[in-house]
């Protein structure tokens, strides 16, 4: 009987392994049909997860309220083209034979632009002809960028000395030529400075970098 019990052992320790490595063909033992399931009434439902609040649950600002006291800016357009820009010439500020005169330029739009450097300048007189060279630009600070917002403005400081101090050939110009940086096309604004050098001894006239305002 001892060995009728060893026997039959053994053969159920045979069947339980294997399988993971193909070479057992035994599966485990099914679960027990015994076992009652647990009745789905009998459980109190259970309270929904934070992680599971979908968007209809959770209630939301009127978009309105946020934005009704902004107002809005106008966008910013690059650099300032001769379109969007007026130029004038403001009031002489005289001083040791000098004559100084800021050309302005004023943005004339509704979008905020930006200039930097120096603007062209010549004179004209009646007929339309150019009175004297190039103005000679200032070394100086060098140039910044000068970002206009809709009705701000950027000059540069235009100086020479006076014809009847210096000696120079003078000529009396109608017109003065400004032509934005980086543009092509000019502005022309009356010339009520007077007389101008443009020949002879000391006759350069002298440029600066724009520079935010409307003078010094």
């Amino acid at each position: 009987m001892a060995a009728g019990a060893l026997a039959a052992l053994g053969s159920l320790s045979a069947c339980g392994g294997g399988g993971a490595d193909g070479t057992g063909s035994a599966s485990p033992p099914a679960a027990s049909s015994s076992v009652a399931p647990v009745s789905s009434a009998a459980s109190p439902p259970s309270p929904p997860s934070s992680s599971t609040v979908t968007s209809a649950q959770v209630p939301t600002a009127p978009a309105a309220a946020s934005t009704a006291s902004s107002p809005a800016r106008p966008a910013a357009g690059g650099r300032c083209h001769t379109s969007q820009l007026r130029a004038f010439v403001g009031r002489n500020d005289p001083g040791a034979g000098q004559e100084n005169f800021p050309v302005v330029l004023t943005n004339a739009s509704g979008r905020t632009c930006t200039v930097r450097g120096y603007p062209g300048v010549a004179f004209l007189d009646a007929s339309g002809r150019r009175l004297g060279p190039d103005p000679r630009r200032e070394p100086g600070p060098g140039p910044v960028t000068v970002t206009l917002a809709p009705g701000r403005s950027a000059w540069a400081g235009l100086t020479f000395s006076h014809p009847e101090v210096s000696g120079a050939e003078a000529a009396t110009p109608t017109t003065l030529v400004v032509t934005p940086p980086d543009e092509r096309d000019p502005l022309r604004v009356p010339w009520t400075g007077g007389k101008v050098p443009v020949a002879g001894n000391a006759s350069s006239v002298r440029l600066t970098v724009l520079a935010p305002g409307t003078g010094p």
